[in-house]
């Protein structure tokens, strides 16, 4: 057999050998590890936005935000998206260049894909008339030129009238909101 020089030897070589290996499934789930985190990381962040879109040179809106980050893993086949995590406002325009409505939020998530556009969390969104309309979550559809919520909804128009719904869907102009169930104050004048 081995003397004990040689057996002494033996194990110490056998334990090494079992630690690299031990350390290598460490190393390669550590790798995996990052190799998520990292993926699910932006591929930019932009701050002090102020974006204008227009289409055959007419101003269509301005997109106002202090943070965007794009999401845009292609390897993945993830839908791309972006998000504003500290606040959005977008601002309309009419065929004169002047202000038609506003969106403001906490937060907003853009499809582009899609072109969803998702508002949430103190969402105040304000039409030409002047008329506000408030609510948690805005979806703006701009393939289908709509805006809805599911969530609840409070109109606040400008003769006066509060009107409340557990959800609405409206033209993107936000002029001719309807709601599944709505009810209101209303000012009524004296009829003589």
């Amino acid at each position: 057999m081995y003397s004990g020089a040689k057996q002494g030897l033996l194990l110490a070589v056998l334990l090494t050998g079992m630690l690299l290996v031990a350390s290598c499934e460490n190393d390669i789930n550590k790798i995996k590890e990052i190799s998520a985190q990292e993926s699910e990381k932006p591929v930019q962040e932009t701050d002090s936005v102020d974006v204008i879109y227009s289409d055959s040179a007419k101003v269509k809106l301005r997109m106002l935000t202090p943070v965007l980050i794009d999401y845009n893993d292609t390897a993945k086949n993830a839908v791309p998206y972006k998000t504003t995590p500290k606040g959005v406002k977008i601002i309309f325009f009419d065929s004169l260049a002047r202000e038609a409505g506003n969106i403001v939020a906490d937060s907003g998530i853009q499809y582009p894909k899609t072109s969803i556009m998702e508002f949430h969390k103190n969402v105040v969104a304000t039409n030409a008339e002047g008329s506000t309309f408030k609510s948690d979550e805005l979806i703006w559809d701009q393939a289908k030129k709509k805006i809805y919520s599911n969530k609840p909804v409070t109109i606040n128009e400008i003769s006066g009238n509060v009107v409340y719904g557990t959800n609405f869907v409206s033209d993107e102009r936000l002029t001719h909101p309807f709601f599944n169930t709505g009810s209101g104050s209303f000012n009524v004048p004296e009829t003589p």
